[in-house]
């Protein structure tokens, strides 16, 4: 049993690293319906046997996530329990339906944790127990505890891996009178732990989340609010580099007006991100339309998109964000017809700050993207 769980296990870990470096990203819906099934290896944790050991189980489940991060799930499993006191193999075959609340930690990664608490009813059948008494069918119920993780496998599919602890409401659940230690319930009641390892399809989704949107279209710009973003820079007093802004400003010109680049840096000028983010803001949308433009109608340029943070964080990850942010530009100026090949990205982590970041202001506006003219 154990050498088929580090089977198991080991094939979830190739398939997720597979799916990793291809960068599968499912797309997060607001809600959905899904169904999951898999093996369960499960251990009694506290009970009067001197060993005790498992050979498994298995489970089925439906799924309902009303949110993001909040859902439920009904679940059935079949347990299989083996403990041995005095040399004497004491077996419990357990039936159990299970209803769980689950809260996902963060529910937008290619790992996704979440925390499950819930409780139960069960069916067991105790066997070759040294108390007559004992050797019959009982029914519980039990309450659990659970933490587990979803890994992205396809458009649909998930890998789920989740341990349990569960607790009864009596101490004869291993087939022997009495307990070592109690459970959630308390006093002397018998628990046990178990593993799980899975697959979950979720076979019906609703609307896309927006909980980690890249750019994947023409949206609506909110002009007032660029607007308003204008106004509150323009009225807040910062330390403020003229001669860098004089550069912008003339970097910046309508399509129509400016030429070539023929700086050595090109500000993009209202491209700029949320902290710890790197997803584009719809103000940005226009900026980039207008540098794809410029790249377009001058076919010679070759750029290098370098990526900026402000100083809040270590410099790793902020290297580590810039460089993504750099690529989310690259993205969307080749999914508007510029060849790759023009581009390349660097991720330039908090150096060169245009503005203070003694200030949000200041933090929010070196956030930003520029590009470096390689050739023309």
């Amino acid at each position: 049993m154990k050498r088929l769980l580090y089977v198991i296990i080991l094939t979830i870990f190739s398939m997720f690293y597979s799916t990793y470096a291809q960068g599968l990203y499912n797309w997060l819906p607001q809600n959905s319906w899904a169904v999951g099934f898999g093996g369960i290896y499960d251990r009694y944790v506290s009970t009067n046997t001197s060993v005790s050991g498992s050979t498994g189980g298995a489970y089925i489940s439906i799924q309902r996530n009303f949110s993001e991060h909040v859902g439920v799930r009904f679940s059935g499993n079949y347990l299989h329990f083996k403990g041995f006191l005095g040399g004497n193999p004491i077996r419990n075959d357990v039936y159990a339906g299970n209803f769980d609340l689950l809260y996902y930690l963060v529910p937008v990664e290619p790992i996704s944790p979440y925390l499950s608490i819930g409780a139960g009813g069960m069916i067991y059948k105790l066997k070759n127990s040294p108390n007559a008494d004992l050797n019959k069918t009982f029914s519980d119920y039990k309450l659990n505890l659970g933490f587990g993780a979803e890994w992205n496998l396809g458009k649909n599919w998930k890998v789920n891996s989740e341990i349990s602890y569960s607790s009864v409401p009596t101490s004869k659940f291993d087939g022997v009178y009495g307990t070592n230690f109690g459970g959630i319930l308390g006093g002397s009641t018998d628990s046990y732990m178990s593993f799980n390892v899975g697959f979950t399809y979720y076979f019906a989704k609703g609307e896309r989340s927006h909980l980690n949107d890249e750019y994947d279209g023409v949206s609506a710009v909110d002009y007032n609010r660029i607007e308003n973003i204008v106004k509150e820079y323009a009225t807040k007093p910062t330390e403020v580099d003229y001669n860098r802004i004089a550069d912008i400003v003339k970097n910046n010109q309508p399509v129509s007006a400016q030429p070539a680049p023929s700086e050595a840096n090109w500000v993009l000028i209202g491209v700029n991100f949320d902290f710890n983010r790197a997803s584009l803001k719809p103000e940005s949308v226009p900026v980039l339309y207008n540098a794809a433009e410029i790249l377009l109608t001058h076919p010679n340029i070759k750029v290098e998109i370098q990526g900026y943070t402000d100083n809040i964080g270590s410099e790793k990850a902020n290297q580590r964000l810039s460089l993504e942010r750099a690529n989310t530009v690259k993205n969307f100026l080749v999914a508007k017809g510029v060849d790759a090949s023009r581009i390349t990205t660097a991720g330039m982590g908090e150096a060169d700050p245009i503005m203070s970041n003694k200030t949000a202001e200041g933090r929010a506006l070196n956030r930003r993207i520029e590009f470096k003219v390689l050739n023309k």
